[in-house]
């Protein structure tokens, strides 16, 4: 394969020192299957609770909960795509066999990343992320990867 023809792969982040500082340079995160305060156990809730503590503005984008509006105080968006602004990453809190049905979505709405928490692979939507020019990571957990950094980056 040409060179040009691998250039995607650049954009699959998998060194730990650009992923915790992805991590901390996101200053507005689009969470993709957030849970709801009732749900305040669960990681779907509070790693986005935890980014906005942190000073991070966390947009909700629930697949579930139609009636629900706000989240975390914030307004309920159904479509990562009808988020206004810019996103910096888009925090998927989806099973692997679930997230090619959001991929338009989330290519058309044009984040500088999205982010796989925990335990969530699907190697070819993060080729077709990639290959869109969205930095992809997998198989970690943003709030985590954001204490670390922000822990580091006090020292």
């Amino acid at each position: 394969m040409s060179e040009q023809g691998e250039a995607w792969r650049s954009n699959l982040i998998t060194d730990s020192a650009a992923i915790q500082q992805l991590a901390l340079q996101a200053k507005r995160v689009a969470v993709l299957g957030i849970k709801t305060e009732d749900k305040a156990s669960q990681p779907a809730f509070f790693v986005p609770a935890y980014l906005q503590s942190a000073g991070v503005e966390v947009v909700p984008v629930p697949v579930f909960y139609p009636d629900v509006t706000h989240i975390l105080g914030q307004q309920v968006y159904r479509k990562v795509a009808d988020v206004p602004g810019e996103i910096d990453i888009v925090d998927v809190f989806r099973k692997p066999r679930e997230i090619p049905q959001h991929l338009d979505d989330i290519i058309t709405a044009a984040p500088k990343a999205v982010w796989l928490q925990s335990g969530i692979r699907h190697p070819e939507a993060e080729e077709q992320l990639a290959r869109a020019g969205i930095k992809v990571v997998s198989d970690r957990c943003l709030k985590v990867e954001h204490q670390q950094a922000a822990l580091h980056s006090k020292m």
